[in-house]
């Protein structure tokens, strides 16, 4: 009989998510099991590995699972509102712990450091945000602000707030950070210009802006690395 076709009680504890998840770690469990003991539950048809393994067939991998919507998320049968948040809730911070990993006081070498602790935040997300790292005179980060949340079409960035948190942090050098989520890379007019006015800025407040990154979800555009400072 299809394991799909009755209820996870009736399986052997070897193959219960829970008890497997207890047994044996959680490094043993499938994706589609961890999925499924968040849902909890399947249906009279389906039991909850099933569910979650027809969920990530049609998503592909967690990455695209982690973009979902709520809504999106309740399409699929048997997944309701309250197994919906469940998933988006997990997933989330499964991304906020990825992002606090990679910030320690990391010291700043290339723009590569820039993208890996900043991709888990702003790389796989739908909408536009404009982010910047406060550094010190070692390099290392000290912090990190999002500076706007916008639509598809783009974000507003208001430099007298970059400033005012650079001279509370005591930050004596800055990078600037935001994403496309179309996953061009190319820098846009309005990009360059907003670029130019803060690195101006900068310079009067003796505060240095260091570069300016484009993030995508597997790729960036480094201002300095393409000779544009």
């Amino acid at each position: 009989m299809d394991e799909g076709h009755f209820a996870i009680r009736d399986w052997s504890d070897d193959d219960k998510p829970r008890e497997k998840l207890m047994k044996k770690g959680r490094d043993a469990l499938s994706d589609a099991e961890l999925l499924a003991i968040l849902i909890g539950s399947g249906s009279r048809n389906e039991s909850a590995v099933a569910l979650s393994q027809r969920i990530l067939a049609t998503a592909k991998n967690l990455n695209a699972l982690g973009k979902m919507s709520i809504s999106q998320l309740m399409k699929f049968k048997g997944i309701g509102e309250a197994k919906a948040v469940s998933i988006v809730s997990a997933l989330e911070l499964g991304r906020r712990q990825r992002a606090e990993d990679v910030l320690v006081l990391k010291r700043i070498t290339s723009s590569k450091a820039v993208f890996e602790i900043m991709q888990p935040i702003i790389g796989e997300l739908p909408h536009e945000e404009f982010w910047v790292l406060f550094l010190n005179n070692s390099n290392k980060v000290i912090s990190k602000s999002q500076l706007s949340k916008g639509g598809i079409a783009g974000t507003v960035v208001d430099m007298r707030l970059i400033f005012k948190l650079a001279l509370e942090n005591g930050a004596t050098g800055l990078i600037l950070c935001h994403n496309h989520p179309s996953g061009d890379l190319k820098p846009s007019n309005a990009d360059k210009q907003i670029t130019k006015k803060i690195k101006e800025a900068g310079e009067t407040l003796d505060v240095k802006v260091l570069d300016h990154l484009i993030i995508t979800e597997s790729k960036y555009y480094s201002f300095v690395d393409e000779g544009i400072f």
